[in-house]
């Protein structure tokens, strides 16, 4: 009985412990009365590089490419032989291949 009693004064008192670390404390203020200069960067600002949209020859359709051009009537993936055409002639041009 008296065991049990001393449990839960123990247990109260890891509660009222971890209630009061819950606490949230203040924050200082902010010194405002220095005005704020931000620094210009020492570091180079970026070059503009060219995007490349070209798709990596082994991230082509190769499946798509002969269903393409058996296709008769109009459809959706008619467009991807030309893309893939001017891929491979910007990878022989480029001597990539």
């Amino acid at each position: 009985m008296e065991r049990e009693r001393q449990q839960q004064l123990e247990e109260q008192e890891e509660i009222k412990r971890l209630r009061k670390e819950l606490i949230p404390k203040a924050q200082l203020m902010p010194y405002f009365d220095r005005p704020f200069v931000p620094r210009r960067s020492e570091k180079q600002p970026t070059v503009p590089r060219e995007q490349k949209f070209c798709i990596p020859r082994h991230k082509t359709i190769r499946c798509c490419r002969m269903s393409c051009n058996d296709m008769s009537g109009p459809s959706q993936l008619q467009h991807l032989p030309s893309s893939v055409e001017k891929t491979e002639a910007l990878y022989k041009n480029r001597g990539l291949q």
